[in-house]
């Protein structure tokens, strides 16, 4: 569990300086997320985190009690209960949320099954969506507000190394993905060969699958986070099941 907790660590971590960077007028900002401002994102951000804290230390008793029927509307609270928050409380919401988070996380094996809304999961799996919705709503913040860099500082918006616990996410999900949309996954699985930062190689799924996806590992995330279009993209879908892959992703 280290390495994806300290990978986790270091999203939040990031993103959290960057809305340091940010003006107390620019958390009104509104993001490509439809009627989500900076605020709302955080606050969403910080409800998930204290859910999934208290679920853990609680157990399903917590999400039972939520009476969750459906995903939009719970989404919806945490926006809600943000709403009225100074902007510093937010961040602070957000950071006692992911701080027991990772504390709860820290104690278990990465098999160890833990409850969240969609059914139970493994530890290492809920370590990996945290820092998957950390990414995209950062992504969604980033392109709001954009912040000026100096020459010699690193981009803040830059892809990291991390991305590789996303693709990783979003090739695991792929099965449900299909599932969801009404499809049929493949009974050989599904190949993805991506290009990762630093020319780092990234490959998930058997090595004799037909159907294979290459491309940009930045662009396969973005496509499963919903953040951009496939068409949008240089990703190659090699076979008819790769290419219907490309358009039903969803990495949460």
């Amino acid at each position: 569990m280290r390495e994806i907790l300290a990978d986790l660590v270091a999203e939040q971590q990031a993103l959290d300086q960057y809305l340091q960077r940010i003006r107390e007028r620019d958390w009104n900002a509104p993001t490509p997320a439809k009627g989500w401002d900076v605020r709302a994102t955080v606050s969403h951000l910080a409800y998930t985190e204290n859910f999934a804290g208290q679920a853990m230390e609680h157990g399903q008793s917590v999400i039972d009690d939520a009476n969750i029927t459906d995903i939009d509307e719970w989404t919806a609270r945490g926006v809600n209960e943000g709403k009225d928050k100074r902007y510093q409380e937010v961040i602070e919401w957000w950071r006692h949320g992911r701080a027991a988070v990772v504390d709860q996380l820290y104690r278990r094996l990465p098999s160890d099954r833990v409850p969240w809304v969609y059914g139970d999961m493994s530890a290492k799996s809920l370590a990996t969506m945290r820092l998957m919705e950390t990414w995209a709503h950062g992504l969604d913040i980033k392109d709001a507000v954009p912040v000026k860099i100096s020459e010699d500082e690193e981009d803040p918006t830059a892809d990291t190394p991390r991305l590789r616990h996303v693709a990783w996410l979003a090739h695991r999900t792929l099965p449900r993905a299909f599932e969801l949309a009404g499809e049929e996954y493949p009974a050989s699985g599904i190949r993805v060969e991506l290009v990762g930062p630093n020319y780092a190689r990234w490959v998930y799924g058997p090595e004799d699958s037909e159907h294979v996806i290459k491309g940009i590992a930045g662009d396969f995330c973005r496509v499963a986070v919903c953040r951009m279009s496939a068409d949008d993209t240089g990703l190659k879908a090699i076979s008819e099941s790769a290419e219907t892959a490309l358009r039903v992703i969803k990495a949460y």
